[in-house]
């Protein structure tokens, strides 16, 4: 029996971009992810909350294919990227990290300089023809980022000496330099100060304009602040999925309400 309740509101008019069906993850014999259906709107932003081991960071990397990375992980279900089932076997997961990017807990910056890291894709997947081409994905991806204006003068010193702010930031430019469809990020702002955190909020918000967004946050009032959608994830299942609003004020599952209201998690 699938375990989610969706309201009513949960997909509107707008596109769909992702859909999941039937999604199961196992690692060896341990059943980490339970038949989760959800549908992931065009140029929206869905949060994904929880208590910590219920998931939803599990299920997040399902959309980019990372789990294919973990020799014991097994994803079943399908998968649909514009209609198009990412699991596929024609598919090329490197290709298709290129449309689904990814921004890690952890700012994780390449060794490289400042220049090098946002040009990093872009060059791997050949998306420019000269370097013309390439200075204007890189000044634009930083511009993006919203932080062109702090890097313009030193675009060739090392990207792990900004600040974790910048660092952050950088991989976001990093990874919207591809020009992808969608934008995962795992806890984005979990290890970074409170004006820094501000500054990623106040950037994914811009983002959606180009951008699905889907964020996983430990922080309700960010899930609040930033996304349009909430799903909420408790021991593998997709409990409920629908408008944040809804989700925070009016949630129509009780495992839901005792979440939000602190009683577990």
């Amino acid at each position: 029996m699938n375990d989610m309740r969706v309201s009513e509101s949960a997909v509107g008019a707008q596109d769909v971009k992702i859909s999941a069906r039937k999604v199961q993850v196992f690692y060896g014999e341990n059943h980490a992810i339970k038949d989760v259906d959800v549908e992931i709107l065009d140029r929206t932003v869905t949060a994904f909350i929880g208590p910590s081991g219920c998931g939803k960071s599990t299920f997040l990397r399902c959309l980019n294919r990372m789990n294919d990375t973990i020799p014991i992980c097994r994803v079943e279900g399908d998968i649909m990227l514009d209609g198009e089932d990412i699991y596929d076997r024609r598919v090329d997961p490197v290709q298709l990290r290129a449309k689904v990017g990814m921004v890690f807990q952890k700012p994780n910056p390449f060794p490289k300089s400042i220049y090098d890291n946002v040009a990093y894709g872009p060059r791997i997947h050949g998306l420019t023809r000269n370097k013309a081409e390439l200075d204007e994905v890189v000044e634009q991806s930083l511009r993006r980022a919203a932080l062109w204006n702090e890097v313009k003068d030193r675009l060739h010193a090392p990207g792990t000496g900004l600040s974790g702010g910048q660092q952050q930031r950088l991989c976001i430019a990093r990874a919207v330099a591809t020009s992808p469809e969608v934008l995962l990020m795992d806890e984005p702002c979990s290890a970074l100060d409170p004006i820094a955190t501000a500054q990623v909020e106040e950037l994914i918000d811009e983002l959606r304009a180009n951008f699905s967004v889907v964020i996983v946050t430990h922080s309700m009032q960010q899930a609040a602040r930033v996304s349009q959608k909430t799903a909420f994830f408790h021991l593998g299942n997709l409990v409920e999925y629908g408008e944040t609003g809804d989700i925070f004020t009016r949630p129509q599952d009780p495992r839901t309400e005792s979440y939000i209201s602190g009683r577990i998690g």
